[in-house]
């Protein structure tokens, strides 16, 4: 009985925290589709054997070709074992690899838009109003949200602090389906914020 081999290559990426795996036959022919959860990857076999391992935050797939965050500090090769293998176990068990309607779990722009601009209004604004600074939405296109920092945030050496382990945490948390929160800020045109 010879067994039909499935050949994976791994391929780094400028970000070390990112892994492109390259299968040799389709995955997903319907397009790209991204999954930044368990709860999102449920009925689709491939995404939830993927996060089923430990480090495993991301997963993109695209084709024949799944691109991987971890947030484990293992080196790809030893995550990239245990993904070989989830990948190939579930091409060998012949179902449907990704739920056809995985698309249906994630919110259109406009429901992250209304979600994006409630939580600066209700919670991270009225945070922030008290250093002088202000966020606002700037943009939405598909899971991808656009920032501006205005106010005492503009130009604050504090501020990609405030983005990062704030703003961008909290919206992480609210709207887990956001994969990139992008600052449009021009920050060199504020200066000294707190000195006038």
């Amino acid at each position: 009985m010879t067994e039909n081999k499935i050949n994976i290559t791994g391929e780094p990426t400028l970000d070390p925290g990112v892994c492109r795996f390259i299968v040799d036959r389709p995955l997903f022919p319907d397009g790209t589709v991204t999954c930044r959860n368990a709860e999102t990857a449920k009925g689709s076999p491939l995404l939830e054997a993927l996060f089923a391992i430990d480090g495993v935050a991301e997963v993109m797939v695209s084709g024949n070709t799944l691109t991987i965050a971890k947030s484990t500090l293992d080196p790809w090769p030893v995550l990239g074992r245990q993904i070989g293998t989830a990948i190939r176990e579930q091409i060998s068990a012949g179902k449907t690899l990704i739920d056809p309607d995985i698309r249906k779990k994630t919110p259109s722009e406009e429901q992250i838009r209304e979600r994006v601009q409630k939580l600066f209004d209700d919670q991270i604004n009225p945070q922030i109003a008290s250093h002088g600074g202000f966020v606002e939405l700037h943009d939405v296109e598909g899971t991808r949200v656009y920032l501006r920092l205005g106010g005492g945030c503009q130009g604050c050496a504090s501020a990609n602090i405030t983005l990062k382990n704030g703003i961008e945490q909290a919206i992480r948390q609210e709207i887990p389906e956001v994969t990139d929160i992008l600052d449009v800020t021009d920050h060199a045109s504020g200066v000294n914020p707190y000195y006038q």
